[in-house]
């Protein structure tokens, strides 16, 4: 994995561009909530959009609905909540339906839950946000596992950083990866993905089995090749990829 030097690659022709949020394209806020999309960023994103012919997608943990209302006005191809939902680059919504049980865990979550906890229902999965209160990680934890334990086993656990998750099983970002690659205008191309969470490790396995090219943000243990510093790397990054466009 390389960190330094020339740096990870940045695509060009023949490459579709696949985008964690949180972490990877704007920096952590102490709520979900507090995050703001600034000017420089939909710059870029609009120019390696524009660049790449559509074929830029953004995969995160974040709900549609949410992605959207930081975007406003700029309609990207996105997978939510993990791939359980998602929009095509021509506007084709999916949805893959939460199955039974799914009350049941949202109540056992919300049942008495410590205040300096955030609970977020993003309507096909929940999540539980200890970023201001660190120390309760393995309380959450020990919750979303009885939660899941309530909802049944079509139900997993998926912890980030500071977030813990409870989400139907099957559905992560790599098989939604794949599911763009099989659609116009990614389909036939080489998939690079950028992601800073475990969270994201499931896309970077996807894009290395198909030969792509999958670029971890931060530190900690990844099976990514490629690494970059943080938000501001990937910022220089995307100047980066969108010249490779323009390099006859």
């Amino acid at each position: 994995m390389t960190d330094g030097g020339d740096g990870p690659p940045v695509g060009g022709p023949g490459w579709a561009y696949f985008l964690d949020l949180d972490g990877t394209l704007i920096d952590f806020a102490d709520t979900p909530g507090d995050v703001r999309v600034d000017g420089d960023l939909r710059h870029l994103l609009e120019g390696l959009h524009h660049a790449a012919g559509g074929a830029v997608a953004i995969i995160t943990g974040r709900s549609l609905d949410d992605v959207d209302a930081l975007f406003s006005g700029i309609a990207f191809p996105v997978a939510g909540q993990h791939g359980l939902e998602r929009r095509a680059a021509d506007g084709r919504l999916s949805r893959h339906p939460a199955p039974p049980g799914l009350d049941e865990a949202r109540r056992v979550l919300t049942a008495d839950l410590d205040p300096r906890i955030e609970f977020e229902d993003k309507g096909l999965s929940l999540a539980l946000h200890y970023r201001q209160a660190p120390t309760l990680g393995g309380y959450a934890g020990r919750l979303a596992r009885r939660a899941a334990e309530s909802a049944g086993p079509e139900y997993a656990v998926l912890s980030g950083k500071q977030i813990v998750e409870l989400k139907p099983a099957g559905r992560d970002k790599g098989v939604a990866v794949r599911e763009f690659l099989a659609e116009p205008p990614f389909q036939g191309r080489l998939p690079l993905f950028l992601g800073d969470d475990v969270t994201d490790e499931d896309g970077f396995a996807s894009v290395n089995a198909l030969a792509g090219a999958s670029i971890k943000v931060g530190a900690g243990p990844t099976v990514a090749r490629w690494r970059l510093r943080d938000v501001r790397a990937v910022r220089a990054w995307m100047a980066r990829a969108i010249a490779a466009w323009r390099t006859p």
